[in-house]
């Protein structure tokens, strides 16, 4: 071990006079009666003996033995020791300065004789001198940093701290010293502030991780101070200094001709030593090389690949060559200077032959014929060729529809395409044929063009009318009044457009009953020739129509237009004039219409009348016996209720209806007749004819009584209920009659009860 130096100092303060004194060795101070010696203890000294740090004495001391020397305080008699005869002070333990840098004592002096003390308690201070016996400490460790690689000499990487637990205040066992163990030539600390550095220039391409051991020794590195070391980890982070490289300088790939746009062609890769986004990199085609093809970039691995950018043919060409680059994406401008950062190399591409299906001249044939041309017209003619070296024949056919009619057919050697019988335009104007052309040596390789067909207009359809023309005159019409307008239509289609031409037949030219004035527009007005038409002597009138066309040749057709007489003044009633002309058809006169016309009119109104007395006869009477099919409200008191209150709890004012009302009939003035019946209805019972008329005399009193309730409300007095106040009042059971009896009693009940007591106490009258 290394010997312990001691060294420090000690300051004793005295609590009286309160001041500080520093003690060094061989230095006395003497305050009021106290004579001190230097006082001081060094840390971590060992010893099987007290070790002797100073000296308490009174000057009253005569070093006879009577004084004796008292010490309390931090430590005392545990750290501490003081002979009581002579006051010299002793440390009987090791002490720590880092767990406790100083003690504050007190010493006292007494008489042994007298046990009082002859100087005043006095306080001191013992500091504990540091000594070297703590290492330094890396407390921040593990130290991991980060530094771009080809950064400049000098820079800054990261910096390591050390902490040493001894005294920073006194000599050197706290001060540090930094060193390089391991790390050179390419990194450099500082030796005070542990500040590592780079000291050289560094390729992270090469090696992209370093281990740096860094050391720290106390007292200044002197020989036997302590140290420790610590491990930074130093990354080199990537920066884009490496242009892309191709490893190949000529790629060779292939491409069949049959092959379709956005064929894959082939990958091309261009190498980059560079990581992430420094390495990435964009290809291209070099203007100037073929438009075949084009290049895109796989950004995950960063490859280029090929695409076919249209179809290529092997007949045409065989070989392609194209120059392809690669350049970064991201450019660091402090490195341009080391030169492009791009790479480019050369891509053959050989088109592969393929046994391609014939080719027609054309994608899309346009032939004409004239309808009604005869079977085996020819149409056109359709060619299409091998493309391969070989030069295999080929054979056509048409793709008929099995739903379809065969008008066209093809000679399979030459292409020629006739009709199989005559065509009309007005039945269908275009014809559209798909078309396909075989190899004869593979039948497989098969292709298709399209043929239209469009029908050519002939004029083989002669003009008519348009529709069905109904056309009256009136007896009393005057001569050169219209009675009609009438156009024409052609099936066929005039590229000059339609011109129609309007007379009368020559049959009927001379007749002096009607005319036809052709207005130069495609129309054509009748005019009545005479005055006065007669349905006696001819209902109808057939003017034959001649209509003549434009077209080359000509047509002619006739139509002929129906003229039916009227009775009539100046307007016509189509509706009577077309059913008189059936009836004229029939042989039927005027009045034989009209009395047909009353006999119907007179069947319907007895058949409607026999139907409603039908339906009035097969309606359910207003009273059925199965109340569930009653469809209007009820009002039924057949078993007890609460009396009166019973017919007030239901409000059936709300039911009246207001906007309809009976006829009011004089109310009968049958009081004593209904009474008397309810009092033998309730003797004989519900089965009886005389309850059946009581009950009957008072439907009729509610029917003619607008003040009543509802029309369609029953009410049924036939049995009382239970519940009121008076007990039962039916007779039924009773050996006593009604005139027996005396009801006087019900006047005294209350107003609920007057009513009743007006029917039955013998006070009543026939008005009550």
């Amino acid at each position: 071990m290394n010997p312990i130096k001691p060294y420090g100092f000690v300051v004793i303060q005295n609590s009286s006079a309160q001041n500080t004194v520093q003690s060094f060795p061989a230095v006395r101070r003497v305050k009021r009666g106290w004579l001190w010696e230097p006082l001081f203890a060094t840390e971590e000294q060992i010893s099987p003996d007290p070790v002797y740090i100073g000296q308490l004495k009174s000057d009253l001391d005569k070093q006879d033995g009577n004084l004796k020397y008292i010490l309390t305080g931090e430590g005392a008699g545990s750290f501490f020791f003081i002979d009581e005869y002579n006051g010299k002070i002793y440390v009987t333990q090791k002490l720590d300065r880092e767990k406790k840098p100083f003690y504050t004592l007190r010493a006292q002096a007494i008489n042994r004789s007298t046990q009082l003390p002859v100087e005043p308690e006095s306080e001191f201070i013992i500091k504990v001198r540091d000594v070297n016996d703590n290492e330094p400490q890396f407390l921040d460790g593990p130290y991991v940093a980060t530094v771009p690689e080809m950064s400049p000499e000098g820079t800054s990487v990261t910096q390591v701290t050390a902490t040493d637990a001894d005294d920073p205040s006194y000599g050197n066992s706290a001060r540090l010293l930094y060193s390089l163990v391991q790390g050179q030539p390419y990194f450099s600390v500082e030796p005070k502030t542990g500040v590592i550095r780079m000291a050289s220039q560094m390729d992270r391409e090469t090696k992209d991780q370093y281990l740096v051991i860094i050391q720290a020794k106390d007292m200044v590195g002197q020989p036997g101070a302590f140290s420790a070391t610590a491990t930074v980890t130093i990354n080199l982070s990537d920066v884009n200094d490496n242009p892309p490289k191709f490893q190949q300088r000529l790629y060779y790939m292939s491409v069949s001709e049959e092959a379709p746009v956005g064929t894959t062609v082939g990958k091309i890769f261009a190498e980059d030593s560079d990581i992430g986004d420094n390495a990435a990199m964009d290809y291209f085609i070099e203007a100037d090389s073929s438009d075949a093809f084009y290049i895109i970039t796989n950004n995950e691995t960063q490859e280029g690949i090929i695409l076919l950018k249209k179809r290529v043919d092997y007949e045409s060409k065989r070989r392609y060559s194209i120059q392809v680059k690669a350049v970064n994406r991201y450019i660091d401008e402090r490195f341009l200077k080391e030169g492009p950062f791009e790479d480019t190399t050369i891509v053959k591409i050989n088109v592969e032959d393929a046994d391609e299906p014939p080719v027609f001249t054309l994608e899309n044939y346009v032939m004409e014929i004239v309808e009604g041309a005869m079977s085996g017209t020819l149409v056109g003619v359709v060619t299409a060729t091998d493309p391969d070296n070989d030069g295999s024949p080929v054979r056509y056919s048409i793709v008929h529809s099995t739903h379809l009619k065969r008008l066209f057919s093809i000679n399979e050697h030459n292409g020629a395409i006739i009709t199989t019988e005559p065509l009309d335009r007005e039945i269908a104007s275009w014809h559209n044929l798909t078309v396909t052309a075989t190899e004869t040596r593979n039948p497989e390789k098969i292709s298709e063009a399209n043929v239209y067909v469009q029908v050519l207009d002939v004029n083989d359809n002669a003009p008519e009318f348009p529709k069905n023309y109904e056309t009256y005159v009136c007896e009393k019409a005057v001569s050169g009044q219209q009675i009609q307008s009438i156009s024409a239509v052609d099936q066929d289609d005039s590229a000059e457009g339609h011109r129609f031409y309007f007379s009368l037949a020559q049959e009927d030219a001379n007749s002096s009953h009607f005319t036809v004035k052709d207005n130069q527009d495609n129309t054509a007005g009748i005019f009545t020739g005479k005055s006065g038409f007669r349905r006696e002597e001819q209902f109808f009138f057939y003017l034959p129509i001649l209509i003549q066309d434009n077209g080359t040749p000509p047509l002619t057709s006739t139509n002929t237009l129906t003229v039916t007489v009227c009775d009539c003044d100046t307007e016509v009633n189509t509706f009577y004039c077309r059913y008189g002309a059936f009836m004229y058809s029939l042989g039927l006169s005027t009045e034989a219409l009209v009395a047909a016309l009353a006999c119907i009119l007179i069947f319907l109104v007895f058949f409607l009348a026999i139907v409603t007395i039908r339906q009035q006869q097969q309606k359910k009477p207003p009273f059925s016996e199965k109340m569930e099919e009653f469809r209007e409200n009820i009002v039924s008191y057949d078993d007890e209720g609460g009396g009166e209150e019973d017919t007030e709890a239901f409000d059936i004012s709300a039911l009246r209806t207001r906007t309809v009302m009976r006829t009011h009939k004089p109310r009968k003035k049958l009081a004593s007749e209904i009474q008397s019946l309810y009092r033998q209805s309730l003797q004989v019972g519900p089965d009886s004819a005389i309850f059946r008329q009581f009950i009957s005399e008072k439907l009729e009193e509610a029917n003619t009584d607008p003040s009543v309730p509802p029309y369609d409300s029953l009410q049924t007095y036939a049995f009382e209920g239970t519940g009121s106040s008076a007990g039962s009042l039916s007779s039924l059971g009773s050996n006593t009659s009604d005139m027996d009896q005396s009801y006087d009693y019900l006047a005294d009940w209350g107003p609920h009860f007057k009513q009743l007591a007006g029917m039955y106490s013998s006070h009543r009258t026939v008005e009550d």
